[in-house]
């Protein structure tokens, strides 16, 4: 069986560590599910969540050239889009509704604003560092 990135399958834990579950994969194969991938909130031990032997959905985050595949239990049980449409709340905060202004931006301008504030930045940076090692402009004596 071919394992697709964003396909959905069940599989059986077969092993757990410090960094994530091993869970074996219809066909054979076994991928990881990173202990930041088990769950919405943040997972301190995994075994408070998961043990050997259970059952448990999996979406395909990628598979690498060397075989390594990455797998979510959270993202597998994600509401398909529209259903997280519905859940939104319909009214924006005074404090969202600047952002949705930026939003409106097309790519290209927001790549030149972007490439400005990265000029300013970076000469920001270069006047202060060069005033500290004693660049071109500063004095002596």
């Amino acid at each position: 069986m071919s394992i697709e990135v964003g396909s959905k399958l069940q599989g059986k834990v077969t092993g757990i560590t410090n960094f994530g579950a091993f869970v074996e994969l219809p066909g054979g194969s076994t991928g990881l599910v990173h202990i930041s991938e088990v769950a919405d909130n943040y997972v301190k031990d995994i075994n408070e969540f998961l043990t050997v032997g259970d059952e448990v959905e999996v979406k395909v985050l990628n598979v690498e050239s060397d075989g390594k595949i990455g797998l979510s239990i959270r993202k597998a049980k994600e509401a398909p889009p529209q259903e997280r449409e519905q859940r939104r709340p319909q009214k924006r905060s005074p404090r969202n509704q600047g952002n949705n202004r930026r939003e409106q931006l097309s790519f290209e301008d927001k790549m030149n604003r972007f490439l400005k504030d990265s000029e300013e930045r970076l000469a920001s940076l270069k006047r202060n560092t060069e005033s500290k090692r004693g660049g071109r402009n500063t004095k002596r004596g």
